[in-house]
């Protein structure tokens, strides 16, 4: 070979490994103490299914170099705090930034929420890691029949979760999520492709997720948690006064039957699946509907109960409405130190039979 050739074939080379360099990318972050703020050392970082892993050092800092381009799933995992994996798609250098981790339970008070899954909490993610933020694609999944309107979902549009599993108090982020009432079943979406999975109710404990029509997290508990006439309940209630008094809110689908007469061509002429919303409040770990007599409902604020029915007469609130029913809660629970109002409207948009 001459001296030319071989100094071509070596400048190949260095270009082909220089290509195959600039093709792989970083993936950084800092872990800290949710509540605290202050840093973790020590903490195990791994990119599950792969032989990269890592320690946090110098301040709660993680980096893994070199990563072909290709999907991952982070997981975070340190003795005496919830576990959290995150999907993802690492296509350039990503620094994932402060990345808080929650201790088992954190909850303290036995509230409704638990505390992975806090307003502040929530707030903080979508301040730090603005990508959390989720549309609402669909993919994937075959429409209702022609002759039923209407489906079994709690809200058929994809939102962003996090999700907090029983088991190993496992977090998952960055999927996004809608819930299927009747079967009691998730549907989570990785992200960034349209592949879709289901996961049985049973094996969630909390979730949230960012409705995407309001832009505002929305929260929801297991109700295996809690009882109802002393037996644990199937399915999801949402959480929308968290305090002293937690309101919560269940939404049951039920089928609404043709009633088409085809002799006189009136009625309705397909099958309805429509949703209705039932109120409820929590007294320790019992969750009792709400009461729709005046003088009923006003007694579950205890000593309190005169002061909540002048704030209700001087509104003008009609204690059968679930707006002026939201309302009531977040004024009591305001009377308590700590309170913190998790959303700032009620959203109610079902249908009623």
């Amino acid at each position: 070979m001459s001296k030319t050739l071989a100094q071509i074939s070596i400048f190949l080379l260095l270009f082909l490994s220089g290509l195959v360099q600039a093709q792989n990318f970083s993936i950084s972050g800092k872990i800290v103490d949710s509540e605290s703020g202050e840093y973790i050392d020590g903490v195990s970082v791994t990119l599950r299914g792969t032989a990269f892993g890592t320690t946090t050092v110098a301040g709660g800092n993680f980096e893994f170099k070199n990563l072909p381009k290709d999907k991952y799933i982070l997981a975070v995992n340190y003795n005496g705090y919830n576990r959290l994996e995150q999907s993802i798609k690492l296509k350039e250098d990503t620094n994932l930034g402060t990345i808080p981790l929650v201790r088992l339970g954190a909850s303290g008070s036995g509230q409704a929420l638990q505390k992975t899954i806090r307003a502040d909490n929530i707030i903080r993610l979508l301040n730090e890691r603005p990508n959390f933020i989720g549309g609402n694609m669909v993919y994937g999944i075959p429409p209702e029949p022609k002759k039923l309107e209407g489906n079994n979902y709690l809200d058929s549009k994809w939102n962003r979760a996090s999700i907090l599993l029983y088991r190993d108090q496992q977090m998952l982020e960055g999927f996004r999520a809608r819930y299927n009432i009747v079967s009691n079943m998730f549907e989570l979406m990785e992200p960034e492709n349209n592949l879709v999975s289901v996961m049985p109710g049973l094996r969630v404990q909390n979730i949230v997720w960012i409705d995407s029509t309001y832009q505002v997290p929305r929260y929801f508990v297991n109700g295996m948690d809690f009882r109802e006439d002393g037996a644990p309940i199937s399915g999801f209630f949402e959480v929308l006064v968290d305090g002293e008094l937690s309101l919560m809110r269940r939404t049951t689908a039920f089928l609404k039957e043709s009633n088409y007469n085809q002799a006189l061509m009136v009625g309705e002429r397909n099958d309805k699946i429509l949703k209705r919303n039932t109120y409820y409040y929590l007294e320790g770990k019992n969750i009792i509907e709400i009461p729709r007599k005046r003088k009923k409902f006003f007694q579950i604020f205890g000593d309190k109960a005169e002061e909540i029915e002048a704030y209700t007469s001087n509104n003008s609130f009609n204690v059968k409405d679930p707006s002026a029913i939201f309302q009531i809660f977040t004024h009591y629970n305001s009377m308590f130190p700590g309170f913190k109002p998790i959303i700032n409207q009620l959203l109610d948009e079902v249908d009623q039979p």
